[in-house]
């Protein structure tokens, strides 16, 4: 999909509708002024899965950055654990 790009003024104009765009897409909307970009604008939802993607990433670098370093992993136990844990909070979203 590609992005979609809306004028700054719209937002004033046209609230409502950007954000149902927002909502009904699933994806951010690109706002520019004076036909530069300046905002990102995108609904809660979309919001906080990212947020909880980053947080993910985040963790992950950082377990790789550990193993890299030699530092020990965890246990297949502990891992099976943390998987189940991780499949079972990302079926919610789905609810």
């Amino acid at each position: 999909m590609s992005p979609i790009i809306r004028s700054s003024s719209d937002i004033r104009k046209n609230y409502n509708q950007i954000a149902e765009i927002c909502r009904t897409n699933k994806t951010p909307i690109f706002l520019t002024r004076n036909g530069v970009g300046d905002t990102v604008i995108m609904d809660m939802e979309t919001y906080s899965r990212r947020e909880e993607d980053l947080a993910v990433a985040e963790r992950l670098l950082t377990a790789e950055r550990a193993r890299l370093a030699g530092t020990e992993g965890c246990t297949v136990d502990e891992f099976k654990k943390n998987m189940k844990e991780a499949i079972t909070k990302g079926a919610a979203y789905g609810k």
